[in-house]
């Protein structure tokens, strides 16, 4: 349980976020921030106790003091700040989506590799009781053999800035570089990848839409200029297909949650259930999640290090358990996701060597 100190790249929405989950996790020790809007960084480096803040990110990662970094930027800067963070010899925890396009993802990744720094992705959702249940009884064999997911994410009006929440950087490809797909999808889409055992992407098609209505003048205010509605179908190895829809905006009361189906069983994750068939009788199975978890906590060791990404990525720098590959769930979830973007601009469906070779950069030089 010793000490990470770590270092914060951005204190706005999301870092504050991050701020508190750390406050809640022993051995997670914030020594330094940095952002470039100084007097909110004063004040929450002065509620957080937090003994060093910079403007100069640089600041942070030339100090030998840090084990690592924690990124909270915007997607087009996530890759160039991670980078020079691996390559200053920081392992380094960043925001999802892992980057503004695949091509940046991937130098991440290869940055990783090539300095041998640990490279940890938010992906919250792999660490729900949903995900955790549904890993055992796949693990265990009650799906059979997997050959189709959904998944799906649904908001009636929740369009960053537009509909009220957020700021209009959100909706800006400049900075965003995505929309629906780049904020929510990604949690989903890399959710069912990692349940599915992170099947190699072969081919994709998709298409994506901004056409519910919204307040006229913060449309013009903010330059919105990114999907509310991402819709995908992606081919993999071994005849394996995955379904996708995600929705910032769109005049329905709800989609189905996310599912996986097998051979021998399929599970719904929200609202959790697990279906199969018992002496020929189709059956229809809740679980107590709540209860589970309180065991399993009470039983295995390092429960604790999959509460949370963050109690993870902290569990995982002082070595307690191995770190989940959530950096290569990030990777095959941008490819999906850049790969949807693509298909809709050609009118076809697309190869993942297509998208890996029309990949474009969008990150912000510093």
């Amino acid at each position: 349980m010793r000490p990470i100190r770590i270092g914060m790249i951005g204190i706005g929405q999301i870092g504050k976020i991050h701020l508190q989950h750390y406050a809640q996790i022993p051995g997670a020790e914030i020594v330094a921030a940095a952002d470039i809007n100084d007097a909110e960084l004063q004040r929450v480096a002065q509620q957080y106790n937090i003994p060093f803040t910079t403007t100069d990110f640089r600041q942070l990662l030339e100090r030998d003091d840090i084990d690592a970094i924690d990124v909270c930027l915007h997607n087009n800067l996530h890759a160039p700040v991670t980078i020079a963070a691996l390559e200053a010899g920081k392992h380094v925890y960043c925001e999802k989506p892992m980057a503004g396009a695949y091509v940046d993802a991937l130098a991440m990744y290869e940055a990783a590799l090539r300095t041998g720094k640990k490279l940890s992705i938010q992906l919250a959702t792999l660490f729900s009781k949903e995900t955790k249940a549904a890993k055992r009884l796949i693990d265990e064999g009650y799906l059979g053999k997997l050959y189709h997911a959904r998944s799906t994410g649904f908001r009636r009006r929740g369009r960053p800035y537009v509909d009220g929440y957020g700021t209009a950087s959100f909706v800006q490809k400049a900075v965003a570089a995505g929309g629906a797909l780049y904020d929510m999808g990604v949690y989903h889409i890399a959710q069912v990848l990692y349940l599915l055992g992170l099947p190699q992407v072969e081919r994709i098609s998709g298409k994506v839409y901004q056409e519910t209505d919204m307040d006229p003048r913060r449309r013009e205010i903010s330059g919105y200029d990114v999907e509310e509605l991402g819709l995908g179908f992606v081919k993999c190895a071994e005849g394996m297909t995955i379904d996708i829809i995600e929705a910032w905006a769109i005049h329905l009361d709800s989609f189905e949650g996310s599912y996986i189906v097998g051979s021998k069983g399929g599970i719904r994750l929200h609202p959790f259930g697990y279906f199969s068939t018992v002496a020929d009788m189709d059956m229809n199975a809740t679980f107590d999640l709540n209860g589970a978890d309180w065991r399993w906590h009470q039983l295995n060791d390092n429960a604790d290090a999959y509460d949370s990404p963050q109690h993870h990525w902290i569990a995982a720098l002082q070595g307690r358990v191995e770190l989940l590959p959530t950096a290569e769930v990030a990777l095959a979830t941008m490819l999906i996701s850049e790969g949807i973007y693509l298909s809709d601009r050609l009118g076809r469906e697309v190869t993942a060597e297509e998208v890996q070779q029309m990949s474009e950069s969008t990150a912000i030089k510093l």
